[in-house]
């Protein structure tokens, strides 16, 4: 199995499509990025209830989208209809809080009592991003482990992680605004400028990804990051949980308007 990508399809579905019979295996970020992406996360049964009550203490960390009924594969969000066992480029799966495997293909790990849920994600504001005049890479950005923390009002809680986009100093106001209307990208950023007040020592040294660099007249960016729900899930003790593998997302049907 290679990981090198094709001709990216023309619409998300052709590209759920492509990742279905494995001829697209890359990242999804900076392709069809006019559509909603989404974070994946799968629980047992027994802690779903719980893991929905994080979302909605947590709502720009893990905006909640959509969320299966036990044992059902397909997910429904905007009348897009995915099986969330093949339709993501490569998955995560963890046991009693360790990853144990990174496969292309979660069906042989459905269980009966699996629940999916489908949670905003950040490279969706990449594209209105982009169309407001503020470059943004085409590659997924880094990501940084913080000092925030979520609320915790179950078993489901953690430090906050955050990706970080450089921008231009007289367009961070245009990048507040233009977010703040995609609540399922997370919406307006967090943190801006001093990494240190968000506990950050060295943004050349990120937790995920590759850091681009901080030009002299730029100010770094950040915005809630779907890793945050990761590092609850292996702090949770559950026995089995699955997500996507980092910068592989589920990419929907919704246009995304701003």
């Amino acid at each position: 199995m290679t990981n090198s990508a094709p001709d990216v399809p023309a619409t998300p579905e052709q590209l759920r499509r492509s990742i279905a019979d494995r001829t697209w295996t890359s990242p999804t970020a900076g392709i069809l990025d006019g559509y909603q992406q989404a974070n994946l996360v799968v629980v047992p049964a027994s802690a779903a209830t719980e893991f929905a009550e994080y979302c909605r203490a947590n709502p720009s960390v893990c905006p909640l989208l959509a969320s299966s009924a036990p044992g059902d594969p397909q997910l429904t969000y905007d009348g897009c209809i995915v099986d969330v066992r093949t339709m993501v480029p490569r998955y995560r799966v963890w046991q009693n809080g360790r990853l144990a495997e990174e496969p292309f293909d979660l069906t042989p790990r459905w269980r009966e009592d699996s629940v999916a849920f489908a949670l905003g994600c950040s490279h969706t504001l990449d594209g209105p991003l982009r169309r407001a005049g503020i470059p943004v890479a085409v590659t997924a950005p880094p990501v940084y482990i913080t000092s925030l923390t979520t609320r915790g009002t179950t078993r489901f809680d953690g430090a906050v992680a955050v990706s970080m986009r450089p921008v231009e100093d007289d367009l961070v106001d245009t990048a507040i605004a233009v977010t703040a209307m995609l609540p399922t990208g997370h919406g307006a950023p967090v943190h801006i400028g001093d990494p240190a007040e968000i506990g950050l020592a060295d943004l050349a040294s990120p937790d995920f990804g590759v850091f681009p660099g901080i030009g002299p007249n730029q100010t770094p960016v950040f915005w809630n990051c779907g890793v945050t729900p990761q590092l609850a899930l292996a702090e949770a003790g559950l026995e089995y949980a699955a997500t996507h593998y980092p910068g592989h997302m589920l990419v929907l049907d919704t246009v995304v308007a701003a």
